[in-house]
């Protein structure tokens, strides 16, 4: 090998002992002219993403030319080769994974043995995560925290791939009434515990992954009342049992998510029919 005309530079993992996903090594790499690698077979994944000029990839029945923004993957065992174009070699960045559920992270980014290529156009994104990765492994005195860095690198890696390949993953399943529930569940948890926030049924919505409509439907069907509705009658409620105590008017109004305690207390009459004032008043002369 000419070494004149090869750049190289690779992170190697110590301790690859995560049963899930570990990353074994990663680096990167400018070949000569023509440089090829194969045919041959791997017991591990291996993944590169082309940054610049072209090779050639093949694996099975699978045969493609590769540039920038190309990643193509090689499967255990899968017989494979692939080469650097002649005149404009390819410029790449690789990485080797091992693990039980290596297969099935690659299957919800879209790839398979079936279809092991994707095209990005996020390049530069996808260059920092292998670099990131690359750098994990420092030679540290901590060995296994470095793994964990490396695992945690490469599943960013997989969502972008996953990102750029949307167009082959299956569509959205229709939600199931359990999940449905679940999801509800989640909201009402989420406004009583930041009814006191500055929150929106807008951003509670696109959390969960709804449309608001949608969100408000579901929710009523489940307690009645609207998402908003909901929300004011929580604030409303916690008003009440703060009135209660030695708060004033302005503190109350705050600690249930109003800024404007004139609001507030035009809320509270609108709600009870006696302002906050009065109601308080009512509770001490009761007392």
């Amino acid at each position: 090998m000419n070494f004149e005309h090869y750049y190289f530079a690779a992170g190697f993992n110590s301790v690859p002992d995560e049963l899930d996903l570990a990353v074994l090594f990663s680096g990167e790499g400018k070949p000569y002219p023509g440089h090829k690698m194969g045919p041959a077979v791997h017991d591990y994944y291996l993944i590169h993403t082309v940054l610049a000029g072209e090779g050639f990839f093949q694996c099975g029945n699978i045969s493609q030319k590769c540039r920038s923004g190309d990643t193509f993957v090689i499967f255990p065992g899968a017989l494979f080769s692939y080469q650097a174009d002649d005149t404009l070699p390819w410029h790449y960045v690789w990485i080797a994974l091992q693990g039980n559920s290596v297969a099935a992270l690659l299957s919800d980014a879209g790839i398979t043995k079936e279809r092991p290529l994707l095209h990005a156009e996020n390049v530069d994104e996808l260059t920092s995560l292998y670099e990131r990765t690359r750098q994990s492994f420092q030679q540290s005195p901590y060995p296994r925290l470095e793994s964990l860095e490396a695992s945690g690198w490469a599943r960013l890696l997989l969502h972008k791939f996953g990102l750029s390949n949307l167009e082959v993953l299956p569509a959205r399943p229709q939600e199931m009434p359990e999940m449905i529930d679940r999801q509800i569940d989640q909201a009402i948890r989420w406004i009583s515990l930041q009814f006191h926030q500055q929150i929106s049924i807008d951003q509670i919505a696109a959390t969960l992954g709804y449309h608001r409509a949608h969100l408000s439907k579901a929710f009523k069907q489940r307690t009645g009342l609207s998402p908003k509705q909901y929300l004011l009658k929580m604030r409303m409620d916690k008003a009440k049992g703060l009135l209660e105590g030695t708060l004033s008017i302005d503190q109350v109004a705050s600690s249930v998510g109003f800024n404007d305690a004139l609001y507030f207390s035009k809320q509270f009459r609108k709600y009870f029919g006696i302002p906050p004032s009065e109601y308080r008043a009512a509770l001490r002369s009761n007392n």
